[in-house]
Parts: structure tokens; sequence; C-alpha cells
């Protein structure tokens, strides 16, 4: 077995000290382009790979972030995942991704394998996590930014969109177009990004004088918002519009709608979603949504998770971004409405 080539070797061959070798190979760690370059054709010609596992050891920093998803269907989420990774290697930083359940009772063993990675930071999307869960977090001295979910407690961070206003703006677009009958798909209903949706929804309905005439539970899936969407237009007097609390289970509405009830959008219903994925952008859909703008959503968690990791800043920082309405052609127009 051919021996490892170690960083001695390399600063030989590169006629520098071993001590520069370490600062080319550190992210953060400063080294004159001169010397990066001679110790990087030296580590090629050598073959030598710097072992980061002992790095770690020797800083107590392994620069990995465990990113801790729910699901992956939603198209909103594999974007985050590219952009977040993205962003944290331009800090220095690698991703450990981790699959999970929506449920916290059911991600204690997730959590713990996580920090058996030694990981630096963590960001749990769409991911509830109990108060012993964050509490054991804080106690390995890992900070944890909650991505597109809040939760009740001081001791955490979070990123979110601001989901009652985005909700708010849905409900009056809709009541401008003249709708009367207007219905609702929840999506998981202990999620509070379906809550925080809902509230501002039914706040903006209520305002305008109106009720919600039919309420159905998609769970932010695709299946059950179609079976949700059957169950709710299966009656002579169904709604003229449905609000599905987010772009993944509008487009399930949208086909049954369509091509099993034969009903026109936005001609007999009108829909409108939430998260602007660039399916909703597309002509087959044509979808009038809330943006969730992940670019601004991903710079925040970064900065706050770096802030807390290198600056040991432990006060928590709750930021709900303003979503703009993003009008297309899958709902009813208001006379006179900006688009």
């Amino acid at each position: 077995m051919k021996s490892r080539v170690t960083a001695l070797e390399v600063a030989e061959r590169a006629g520098v000290s071993q001590s520069a070798v370490s600062r080319v190979f550190t992210p953060g760690a400063s080294a004159s382009e001169k010397t990066a370059a001679k110790v990087r054709r030296a580590a090629m010609e050598l073959g030598y790979r710097p072992n980061i596992l002992a790095r770690a050891m020797v800083s107590g920093k392994s620069r990995m972030i465990g990113l801790l998803v729910a699901y992956l269907n939603n198209q909103f989420y594999p974007e985050v995942l590219e952009k977040l990774s993205n962003a944290l290697q331009a800090k220095g930083y690698h991703v450990l991704v981790f699959m999970a359940p929506q449920i916290a009772g059911d991600i204690d063993h997730v959590i713990q394998e996580i920090l058996d990675y030694q990981v630096d930071g963590i960001v749990a999307a769409s991911v509830a996590l109990s108060s012993e869960l964050t509490n054991r977090c804080e106690e390995a001295g890992v900070p944890v930014v909650l991505f597109n979910r809040a939760q009740s407690g001081d001791n955490f961070s979070a990123v979110t969109s601001d989901n009652v206003s985005g909700g708010r703006k849905l409900a009056e677009f809709l009541v401008a177009g003249g709708h009367e009958k207007i219905g609702y798909i929840a999506g998981w209903e202990d999620a509070s990004t379906q809550r925080d949706r809902e509230f501002g929804f039914r706040a903006g309905i209520e305002m305008a004088g109106q009720q919600i005439v039919a309420r159905e539970v998609g769970n932010f899936a695709h299946l059950q918002a179609a079976e949700a969407a059957r169950r709710m237009f299966d009656r002579p007097d169904h709604p003229d519009a449905v609000f599905a609390c987010n772009d993944h289970m509008a487009f399930a509405v949208m086909d049954v709608l369509r091509f099993e009830l034969g009903l026109s959008v936005p001609g007999d219903v009108s829909v409108v979603g939430y998260d602007d994925v660039p399916n909703a952008a597309w002509p087959a859909y044509n979808l009038t949504t809330v943006r969730q703008s992940a670019n601004r959503m991903v710079a925040e968690t970064v900065a706050i998770l770096v802030d807390q990791i290198e600056n040991q800043n432990k006060e928590p920082r709750r930021i709900a971004l303003d979503g703009p309405l993003k009008v297309r052609g899958s709902a009813r127009i208001p006379e006179g409405w900006k688009t």
C-alpha cells in the first residue's frame, strides 16, 4: 500500500515551512499567492491530500455543517439545498445532508448522528425540534438555525418569510378579484408556515366580511393535495377560488381541476399558491403566488450561523422576510390591479 504523503514532504518539495503548507490548505488562513502556488504545485506532483479530520481534531473545529431536511419533493428545497451548500462552502464549510421526518419526537436519533460527526452548526429546514433536542445542541456548543420554520421558545434562531403578511396579500388579491366562495388547502398542521399562512389568509378574508367556505388538508404533499381538491370540489356549490398553502400542492390542485373535473383555471376557479418555485412561472401553470426569496433567506441563515460559530454569538435572531405577490394567469386579476 502506498504510504500517505505528508505535509512535511510537500514543504520540502516546495521549499517552504510546514506551517506554510498548513496555512495554504486551511480555509481563512493567509498565505501569499507565490507561496500558495508553490505549495499547490508540490502537492499535485506528490499526490498530497490534506487530512481534514486530523486538522479538526487539532483545531476542535470540523468546518462541517449538518443540514437536516424533512423532504425534497417540494422544489423549493432542492434549490435551497444547492444555495446553502454553495454559500457555506464559500465560507470554508462543508455540508452534510441528513433526511428526517417532520415530527420532532422522531428525529432524536438523527440529531444524535449529526452531533456524532462533530459538526460546527446545524441548519434545520422545515423540521420541528423539541426543546430537549435544542437543549442538547446548546449543551454541545452547536448552534442551530431553523430555516423556513419557526417555533416557540427563545433559545434558537429562525429565518422565514413573513408568512402572515403573505397569506393576507393572497386574501386581499382574491377578494379584490370578486371571489365570494374561497377555499383553503392546508399544509402539515404542526408547521409554523402552515399556521401563519392560514392565519394571515383568514384575517384578510374576514377583513372583507367573508369566511373561508371550504377547508381541506394536503400536508404539503402532491398526492394528498390532489385528494383534498377532489373532496373540496365534489359538490355543485364548490369554491370559485382556492389558496393551496404551497406551490407544490397548488400544481396538484390545478391538475385535478383541469384534467379530471374539466374546470377552467381561472375561468371557473382561481388558484393561488406560496413559494414561487421555478415551475410556477412555466406556461403550463402560470401560477399566481407569493415569492419566498431563497437567496435572501439563505444569506441571512448563513450569516447568523457563521456569526454564532466563529464569534460565539449566542444571541438568537428571528428574521421574517417580506415576500412579494407574483401575479400571473392562474387567478382572476382584479380590474386596475398593478401586476
